[in-house]
């Protein structure tokens, strides 16, 4: 008994096509009119056009329950019409738990016998096991949505299973894809950094992607963040644009035809990782938001250089702030500390962003002394004794990190370990260890010249030059 996704493969392969033709008959029925009769016009319409371009269908279970009992007469008629080799996926979001979830499970399994249907995981697994008894059907969960509410909940910061702290449709993802081979998710496909981040947890998983070439969604994009290594994986779903199209049939094999040259453009990359990812887009956020420059720069000390860094510039980009909170705490795993202090002035909206990330308190060493008030040369509180993990944007020398380091040690307070974004040379970490501080680096220099050259900022000879300045700095 072939499952689900088998089928679903077996059909994108032997048609080669991606595309799932959504149906939702949005109509408005005035006295005289038939909703049935109007309900199987515009939906059958649709399905007689896109049926040789059509990985499968997806019916909206909504919008056919709005009419009542002709309404699902529509529906059932509509499923039993659709030709057998082509699998419906009803789209129904359908859940709850106990008898009532195995009843919505029969109704959409038993009674319509579709292939597979849409559910909201976010209450749990229970809610979804009655419906995994059906051992051939198949689920699309939501799991990252295009609605502009659903940041406010897919969005909040949890524990995910790797030990860092990351969005909940992350965690979402890991965990309802563990319950069962039958499990798809539903991703926006309008949200590239969403596609890439579950893609690099669910290497394996079928996604169904609302909003590619519709609702923002770039398609060359979309299909290198979700597409898995076999070029398959990524389903887009499209509705008013086929139904409001002069000629639906065109139209779908239009889509088909760009869906598949941008499949043909963008290759596969196998082992991607979410750090990888993580990395890339930090990288990336920083050259555009010229945080790091490429050209021909004098350095305080009077040196040429052909970049220039300037991580102050982050904090007018929350996103890109958010982020490298995030890459600041890929660095922290297995360390040990009480507090976090950023050495001002560059360090320390990198410290609150990593701070709210990892919820630990922060302080910071004044490197000058307040000549009014309190005359604090540390702000925050603290307690002697506690352990404190230094944090600054860059490191070239030690100047700066040994002048804040002595502030902190001479309050009491222990330092032992230094993170830092960006490693410039070789000399702060010869600082480093003569003061017997450890240091931890999320980049060094030479890693943005590839980006840089990616994004057209410097031809191929000119980044092996400078990637070859930057390791002889």
């Amino acid at each position: 008994m072939s499952t689900f996704f088998e089928k679903l493969e077996e059909r994108s392969r032997a048609i080669n096509s991606l595309l799932c033709v959504g149906l939702d008959p949005d109509i408005h029925v005035v006295p005289g009119e038939s909703a049935y009769d109007k309900l199987l016009e515009n939906t059958m319409r649709i399905v007689e056009a896109t049926k040789d371009y059509a990985l499968c269908f997806k019916p909206n279970a909504a919008f056919f329950e709005a009419h009542g009992s002709v309404g699902y007469k529509a529906l059932e008629d509509l499923i039993e019409a659709i030709p057998q080799d082509i699998p419906v996926l009803l789209d129904s979001k359908r859940n709850d738990i106990g008898n009532t979830a195995a009843a919505y499970a029969q109704s959409i399994f038993g009674l319509l016998d579709v292939e597979a249907t849409t559910l909201s995981p976010y209450m749990g697994r229970d809610a979804v096991d009655p419906f995994l008894k059906w051992e051939d059907k198949g689920l699309f969960l939501l799991c990252r949505t295009t609605n502009p509410g659903a940041p406010a909940v897919q969005d909040l910061q949890v524990d995910l299973a790797d030990g860092s702290r990351g969005e909940l449709y992350l965690q979402m993802a890991a965990e309802c894809t563990s319950w069962s081979k039958n499990i798809g998710l539903v991703v926006a496909g309008n949200d590239l950094e969403a596609l890439r981040r579950v893609r690099s947890i669910c290497p394996d998983t079928w996604f169904l992607s609302p909003g590619i070439g519709s609702q923002g969604g770039n398609m060359d994009e979309a299909v290198a963040a979700g597409q898995r290594s076999d070029g398959l994986g990524i389903i887009p779903n499209v509705s008013r644009a086929l139904a409001n199209a002069e000629d639906p049939k065109a139209a779908a094999k239009d889509f088909c035809d760009k869906m598949n040259a941008a499949r043909d453009r963008v290759k596969p990359v196998p082992g991607i990782t979410l750090k990888k990812v993580l990395k890339k887009e930090v990288l990336q956020g920083l050259i555009k938001t010229q945080c790091f420059k490429v050209g021909e720069f004098t350095l305080k000390s009077g040196k040429k250089s052909p970049f220039y860094i300037d991580i102050r510039r982050v904090s007018s980009e929350a996103s890109l702030l958010r982020k490298v909170g995030k890459a600041y705490a890929s660095l922290i795993k297995g360390l040990n500390f009480d507090r976090i202090a950023g050495i001002p002035v560059a360090g320390l909206p990198l410290a609150t962003a990593l701070s709210l990330e990892i919820g630990v308190p922060m302080i910071y060493p004044r490197m000058t002394m307040k000549s009014h008030g309190t005359g604090n040369q540390i702000e925050g509180e603290y307690k002697e004794g506690e352990t404190i993990l230094l944090l600054d944007d860059l490191i070239t020398t030690g100047k700066s990190k040994l002048e804040a380091i002595e502030i902190l040690r001479s309050a009491g307070l222990k330092v032992v370990d230094l993170i830092v974004l960006i490693e410039r040379g070789a000399q702060g970490r010869k600082d480093m260890e003569a003061a017997g501080i450890q240091l931890y680096s999320y980049a060094q220099v030479e890693e943005f010249l590839e980006p840089c050259h990616e994004l057209e900022l410097i031809d191929k000879q000119t980044m092996v030059e400078m990637i070859q300045y930057a390791r002889e700095e």
